[in-house]
């Protein structure tokens, strides 16, 4: 018999990486977990993001700290906290992406070989970072959980350097997942389909992509921002105790149509 208790985060302590504004993911996931009665702390980039940020997570009960991941030290102050407040974490919600403008928005074959390595480490070596803090403190295993895209395994117009990208992040998942099963940890990459976010809005075209995306979808709509966060709770919880190192589409059904 299902244990209708398992569909919930109640009592769950979790951690969420990357909060910018209200139409963020992280921001999205935040929320319904403290919804559903789980405590969090949340990252945001830097003091000029907290003023948009706080006024969110404030109200809610949600412990603020700023953490860019390209700045030593700050990634484990930011785990550091959320320990020192909760004893343990139950679920880490990585949510940050990023890569140079200039990188972002021209063809893969001339971005800057810096580029693309500062792209990596943020969006994707940063989760493997991440893991390898957190999962000391995950003694009852728990959940991981990063934010991928359709342009990871087929080629997007305009999304160019973050594609390859993307793929090496679905890549590590795999390999976190087998790494971290014995100690009951799971791990997924969660890829929605495209939602007008802030790291978005530095694709080029992303208007046309929206479009694209809408038409093609056999529910015939885009996703919101809930349905995001409303699976990323599933898979944080004892309900998705079963599976671990996939790439979960919510998409609106894009990802199984040519």
């Amino acid at each position: 018999m299902t244990n209708a208790a398992a569909f919930t985060l109640a009592g769950k302590k979790g951690l969420v990486l990357g909060v910018a504004n209200e139409r963020s993911i992280a921001w999205g996931c935040t929320a319904l977990a403290r919804a559903q009665g789980a405590e969090v702390v949340a990252s945001c980039l830097n003091e000029k993001a907290r003023k948009w940020v706080e006024p969110l997570t404030g109200p809610i009960g949600v412990d603020l700290v700023n953490c860019n991941v390209e700045e030593d030290g700050q990634l484990e102050a930011l785990v550091k906290h959320a320990v020192d407040k909760f004893g343990k974490l139950d679920f880490v919600i990585h949510s940050i992406a990023w890569a140079p403008l200039e990188d972002l928005q021209g063809d893969v074959v001339d971005s800057s070989r810096e580029g693309f390595a500062r792209a990596v480490s943020v969006s994707c070596h940063s989760f493997a970072e991440l893991a390898k803090l957190c999962a000391p403190h995950m003694k009852d295993g728990g959940s991981m959980l990063s934010m991928s895209y359709l342009g990871s395994g087929e080629a997007v117009p305009n999304y160019g350097l973050m594609g390859p990208v993307k793929a090496a992040l679905e890549s590590m998942v795999r390999y976190m997942a087998m790494e971290l099963g014995p100690q009951n940890i799971r791990v997924h990459a969660v890829s929605p389909g495209p939602i007008l976010t802030r790291a978005a809005s530095g694709i080029a075209d992303f208007d046309g992509l929206m479009a694209t995306a809408q038409a093609k979808a056999p529910l015939q709509r885009l996703v919101t921002l809930e349905e995001i966060a409303q699976l990323s709770a599933f898979l944080c919880s004892d309900a998705a105790s079963g599976m671990t190192g996939q790439t979960i589409y919510v998409d609106g059904g894009v990802h199984a149509v040519d």
